[in-house]
């Protein structure tokens, strides 16, 4: 009877080793699929068609499908940026080694300043080289020709509008170009800029407060009071209470 009761514990035991035996084995093989699976999601993380959607290549801009609609290569370019790549501006940039310089296709004196000073005006919003320099320079120059007077004043009223663009821009730059092509404005047409002045100082009183440009703009007033005549001062006072006249 004892060695009955002993047998049939025996086999108790040896089942119960082989239960655990089974349960172990599917516990390691579970964990053998998972590291399996994990590894392959690896593979495929590091596989060369997930890195090149992490880092694309140059050529893949080619493939419309990479390209971000609302992404920067996809914006239109300016109107100024059009009309200069079209050969719309007489002019072209020349590298040199020190400085640039424009070269115009014909005698600047010779050219019509309408709509040529006006879209020159415009570019002056520009950020982007070489749309900075020749917008800026162009206008420069298109101002120095003999006659210039004559063939700005007209355009006074569609100019000013556009110089106060750049006037109001966040671009601290953008301002600066505004500020230096409104002061060669007023060399050219004297005291007919007082009666569109006012339009342009607001934005001018409001820069005041930056002292960055508290000294560029004071000193443009003053060029402006002097190139504008005594009708000047009583209009830049009026938007500009805190100027003081060069002439005290």
């Amino acid at each position: 009877m004892r060695k009955s009761e002993g047998s049939g514990g025996t086999q108790l035991k040896n089942r119960a080793r082989g239960d655990y035996d089974q349960r172990t084995s599917s516990s390691t093989q579970i964990k053998h699929r998972n590291a399996v699976q994990g590894s392959k999601s690896s593979l495929s993380t590091s596989s060369p068609e997930s890195a090149r959607k992490l880092h694309p290549r140059p050529s893949d801009k080619l493939n419309p499908k990479t390209i971000n609609p609302f992404g920067e290569q996809s914006r239109a370019p300016s109107a100024f940026a059009a009309i200069y790549s079209k050969g719309g501006i007489p002019c072209r940039l020349v590298h040199g080694s020190v400085k640039h310089r424009l070269q115009w296709e014909c005698p600047p004196e010779s050219l019509s300043f309408d709509p040529l000073l006006i879209t020159l005006a415009e570019g002056l919003r520009e950020t982007k080289h070489p749309y900075t320099f020749v917008s800026k320079e162009g206008f420069r120059e298109l101002l120095l020709v003999r006659g210039a007077s004559e063939k700005a004043v007209p355009l006074l009223p569609r100019l000013i509008p556009v110089l106060k663009a750049a006037l109001v821009h966040s671009d601290d730059e953008v301002f600066e170009r505004g500020l230096n092509a409104l002061v060669q404005l007023s060399v050219v047409v004297g005291p007919s800029l007082n009666d569109h002045l006012k339009h342009l100082l607001t934005s001018l009183s409001k820069r005041l407060m930056d002292k960055k440009f508290k000294e560029p703009i004071t000193s443009a007033l003053q060029k402006l009071e002097q190139r504008g005549g005594s009708g000047s001062l009583s209009i830049i006072k009026s938007k500009i209470p805190t100027y003081c006249s060069i002439c005290c």
